[in-house]
């Protein structure tokens, strides 16, 4: 894997901000011809520093307004356990996002439905459907302060 320099830096800050600039206009924002930036954008996709291209969608024009925050601790720790529960959260469409902590409790997942009712459901009917989890703790966003997709390159 390549170091990045600062043009490759200008391009992924560029490319962070609106996935759909085009290569003459990074081409123009960073100060080389289209042909080097073509190559590089393909050189940073291949290299892994741009993972995909993504739309982000307005949670509440699509009826997702709850989002909730899960504290999971596990039953125990064994091997099979964590593979299982981290198999389980790949396969719920609700899980926007699964992290596996050290601290209080083993994992903090964030879940997005339309509302209480939904999220009832998608406790009683999905999430606790696997033996290996312990304990879960609710806690409902009441509102969003910040929310950023963006890592500053400098």
């Amino acid at each position: 894997m390549s170091k990045l320099d600062q043009i490759d830096k200008k391009i992924l800050n560029r490319l962070q901000e609106d996935s759909r600039t085009t290569t003459k206009e990074l081409s123009s924002e960073v100060g080389i011809s289209t042909t080097p930036v073509y190559e590089r954008v393909k050189r940073l996709e291949k290299d892994g520093y741009i993972k995909k291209y993504v739309a982000l969608v307005d949670k509440d024009k699509v009826e997702r307004e709850l989002t909730v925050f899960c504290q999971v601790s596990l039953k125990s720790h064994l091997k099979k356990n964590i593979q299982q529960f981290q198999e389980h959260m790949l396969g719920l469409p609700e899980v926007m996002e699964c992290y596996h902590m050290a601290g209080n409790f083993d994992y903090l997942i964030k879940v997005m439905v339309r509302n209480m009712k939904e999220y009832q459901k998608f406790v009683v009917e999905k999430l606790t459907t696997t033996d290996v989890i312990d304990h879960v703790q609710s806690l409902f966003v009441m509102g969003e302060v910040k929310q950023e997709t963006k890592f500053p390159l400098k």
